[in-house]
Order: C-alpha cells, then sequence, then structure tokens
C-alpha cells in the first residue's frame, strides 16, 4: 500500500473518531432545549447521555474482538451505518423515551466504530515511526472534534433546534461508509479469540441496573424495593463476573491484568477522570443556560477555551510521557481537575464571567494530561500480544466513568434542587462540584500510589505470569488476537 493510500485510510478512519468524538460535547450543549421541548426532568436528561454511554461501555470489548474475527472494514462499515441511521432517527424523535431509546441504537454503531477503526489503523501502519506519527494524527482528530463540538452544537441549536445536532452525523457518516468501501482494506486476525457471552451479559446486567439505581434513586426513594433490587442485581453480576472470569481460557475481561498495580491504576484513574470530567460537562452546560441565561451558541463558545486548552495540552503531555513516564503527567492531570472541582464549588448565577472561565480552563488543562498516561501505564509492562486487550479494557473504563459520572452529579443535583434550576441550582450542585473535585485527588493520590518503582515491578510479574500462562496454552489457541482491538482513544 502506497504512503498516500495509507493516509487516505487514516483519514477516513479519524472521520468515525471525529462524529464519535463530538458526540461527547455537542449533545450536552443541546441537553437544556431538549429538555424544554419534552418537558424533561433532570433524570430524563441523564438518561438522554447514559443510554448512549452505557451501550458503549458494554459492547466496546465485544466490537472489538468481533472485527478480529469477522472482518475489520465489515465491522467498521456496520458501524458507521448504525450509527448514523441511529442519529437520524435522534433527529426525529417524537419523545424523550423515543430518544433515549434511539440514542441506544446510536452507541451500538459508535462501539463499532473507535476500536475497530484503531485497529485498521494499526495494521495499515507497520513502520513504528510512522505508526506513532499516525497515532499522534489520530488523537489530534480527537482533540479537534471535542473542541468543535460546543460551537458546532450552540450554532446548530440556535439556528435549527436541538435536532441538528443529530444531523450533522449523517453526511459525515454516509461519506466514511463511502470511502471505506472504496480504498480501505479488509483484514483479520491471524489467531481469533473466543467470545464471551456469559461475561458480556453480566458485564451489561451490572452497568445497567447500577447506572438505574443512581439515577432513579433520589425520585423512587433510595429505599424503594425497584432500586435496592436494583443495586442487588448489580452487586450479583458483578459477583458472578468476578467468578466466571477466571474459569476462561479467552476471557472478555482478563483479571490478571489487575495484578498489575501500572494497569489498576490506569483503570481506576479512567473511571474517575471521566466520572468527573462527564459530570462537569453535564452541570456546566446547564449552569450556562439555565442560570446565566446564555444562548446555546454563547454557551458553546464559552466552553471553546477549555477545550482548546484539553487539545493543546495533549501532545505536550505526549512529549513528556515519553521522555518522564506516566508519574508528572498524572500528578498535573489530578492537581487540574481537583482545582477546576474546587473553584467551582464556589460559582453562584452571579459569578464573574473570568471566574468560571478560569475554573473551566484550569480542569481542561488537567483533562488534557490525562488520557495519554492512562493508555500508557494500561500496557505498560504488558506482552506485546496482549497489550490491545488492555488498552480495550482502559478505553472501556473511561466509557464506565463517563456513564457513572452523569449517573452520580445528576442524582446529586435531583436530591439537592428545590424549586428550578435557575434559583435553586448553586447550593443544589455544591455537593457535586466537590465529588468533582475528589475524583481529581483520586487521580493524584493513584498517580503517586501506582506509577513508582513498586508499580513497575508489579507490572513486570504480571506479565512473566501472562506469557508463562499463554505457553502453556495448545497451539491454534490464544489470545494474542486482541492485539488489535481495543485500543480507542
Amino acid at each position: 500500500m502506497s504512503s498516500r493510500r495509507r493516509y487516505l485510510v487514516l483519514a477516513i478512519c479519524c472521520m468515525s473518531l471525529f462524529i464519535v468524538g463530538m458526540d461527547a460535547t455537542i449533545v450536552n450543549v443541546a441537553l437544556p432545549s431538549i429538555g424544554r421541548d419534552f418537558h424533561a426532568s433532570v433524570s430524563g436528561l441523564q438518561w438522554t447521555v447514559d443510554s448512549y454511554l452505557l451501550v458503549i461501555a458494554s459492547l466496546l470489548m465485544l466490537s472489538g474482538s468481533v472485527a478480529d474475527r469477522v472482518g475489520r472494514r465489515m465491522i467498521f462499515q456496520i458501524g458507521l451505518a448504525v450509527f448514523t441511521l441511529g442519529s437520524l432517527a435522534c433527529s426525529l424523535a417524537p419523545s424523550l423515551g423515543a430518544l433515549v431509546a434511539f440514542r441506544a441504537v446510536q452507541a451500538v454503531g459508535g462501539s463499532m466504530l473507535n476500536p475497530v477503526a484503531m485497529s485498521i489503523v494499526t495494521n495499515t501502519f507497520t513502520d513504528p515511526k510512522e505508526r506513532a506519527k499516525a497515532i499522534g494524527f489520530w488523537g489530534s482528530t480527537f482533540g479537534v472534534s471535542v473542541a468543535t463540538g460546543p460551537v458546532i452544537g450552540g450554532a446548530l441549536v440556535d439556528s435549527v433546534g436541538w435536532r441538528g445536532v443529530f444531523w450533522v452525523n449523517i453526511p459525515i457518516g454516509v461519506a466514511a461508509i463511502i470511502l471505506t468501501a472504496l480504498y480501505v482494506p479488509e483484514s483479520r486476525a491471524a489467531i481469533k479469540r473466543r467470545l464471551d457471552p456469559v461475561g458480556q451479559i453480566l458485564v451489561m446486567l451490572t452497568l445497567v441496573t447500577m447506572t438505574y439505581g443512581i439515577i432513579e434513586g433520589p425520585s423512587r426513594g433510595w429505599s424503594s424495593p425497584l432500586i435496592l433490587g436494583c443495586f442487588g442485581v448489580a452487586a450479583a453480576a458483578l459477583a458472578a463476573l468476578l467468578g466466571w472470569e477466571p474459569r476462561r481460557a479467552e476471557p472478555l475481561i482478563d483479571l490478571r491484568f489487575f495484578r498489575s498495580l501500572l494497569f489498576s491504576g490506569a483503570a481506576v484513574t479512567a473511571i474517575t477522570a471521566m466520572a468527573g470530567f462527564s459530570g462537569f460537562l453535564f452541570l456546566i452546560t446547564l449552569y450556562l443556560q439555565e442560570v446565566r441565561g446564555y444562548r446555546p451558541l454563547v454557551a458553546g463558545l464559552f466552553l471553546l477555551p477549555m477545550a482548546v486548552a484539553m487539545a493543546v495540552s495533549a501532545p505536550v503531555c505526549g512529549r513528556v510521557l515519553a521522555r518522564r513516564g506516566p508519574r508528572l503527567p498524572l500528578v498535573i492531570a489530578g492537581t487540574g481537575i481537583t482545582l477546576g472541582g474546587v473553584m467551582l464549588v464556589f460559582i453562584t448565577g452571579s459569578s464573574p464571567v473570568w471566574y468560571v472561565l478560569i475554573s473551566c480552563l484550569v480542569l481542561g488543562v488537567g483533562m488534557g494530561w490525562v488520557n495519554a498516561p492512562i493508555t500508557n501505564s494500561a500496557v505498560a509492562g504488558m506482552p506485546r500480544s496482549r497489550a490491545g486487550t488492555a488498552a480495550g479494557i482502559a478505553s472501556t473504563s473511561r466509557q464506565v466513568g463517563s456513564s457513572l459520572g452523569v449517573a452520580v452529579v445528576g442524582s446529586v443535583l435531583t436530591a439537592g434542587l428545590h424549586g428550578s434550576l435557575a434559583t435553586g441550582f448553586a447550593s443544589a450542585t455544591r455537593p457535586a462540584w466537590w465529588l468533582v473535585a475528589a475524583m481529581g485527588a483520586v487521580v493524584l493520590a493513584l498517580a503517586l500510589a501506582t506509577t513508582g518503582r513498586a508499580g513497575r515491578a508489579s507490572a513486570a510479574r504480571t506479565a512473566e505470569l501472562i506469557e508463562q500462562a499463554e505457553s502453556r496454552v495448545p497451539a491454534g489457541v490464544g489470545a494474542s488476537a486482541g492485539a488489535g482491538s481495543g485500543s480507542a482513544v
């Protein structure tokens, strides 16, 4: 494949990353308008975001494994088609319930995009230096998509209404489907991992029941039989998952990875950092439009400096990571998220604009330093054959954290809100902002506890354990297929 063709494949794959990354911020800007149109409660807005995030988190690793078995280009095209049709359905949703359901359909397609696209990229760019350059371009695309999401979303909501934030995906998705058919070669894994349907069901059951209990707890009562039953089912499903996975030769989630301090720290950091960021996005868009009364476009522009800070910080972080390792970037990330959360505790409807902007900017800088060291720590010391699977678990952890962040801060807002958002938002969200700050403090503590000499030693021991176990697996059966799947941003 010529150099020009390889970079064309990269550009096509980045188209999928752009629409999925943009979805993270563009829909948040539209939430107040969706709430007004459908007379939705806070929990209804939570489900608009979390129905998408939960499905993505549940299916991310499955999609990568299926793509390795049946063909990456085929699954990528199916994902693009489902995501595009789901976006069209969301734009036509007649009710909040329909919108939540269509968001779940959209997420089924979304789960087939980033991990599979990254597999295509890593199999297209075989030269290590060229691959590093391609992955750098991939990361920059994600930063651009997050940065432009609020502005594009605000302009669309202002001009054509909230349904426009879903229309924007359709032409990009259709173009990517056609270009994929013309220029992207088919590829499959040499050794195919077996699917784990029981593990997949247990993961979905755990996430869905736990999230439902958190979101609906404030309105239905934390001691109601339904909410207690949800938490009970979540605990039972998690226990069953922990008992089932070690018995599998090729599990959905290899629990041996968690013997590495570096890997465990990366997974928990991914959950806590993304919980803090998704909770921040959910609350700040409501604050800017419902409390301060800004139009959607102004609210989107308000978030642009934060998004630009994230995009600029990411490549700088990559260079520091290459020279110094993950500790310093994670310390900067934890400090930024913590300080940003603490500053937001004190915002009110009359806070100076400069103060709110700086609070968001500080938190954005922290988030710009968190993603690269998470992936680096997740794969550090792992056997090369399992690096993709380890990165896939880290990516799944990000999505789990995002869904939990929206669920938790939304529930805190619902529980503390007395009256309208305009009058009661500041006092109702103060505990939620403290939670965001606490998430940053956890990132900081994990950076100090897991990235030192003890963390590196445990990663080496874990890698040796996995390599010894795999050396005893008969020929023709192996886990190396996971190396190509799941390395999503």
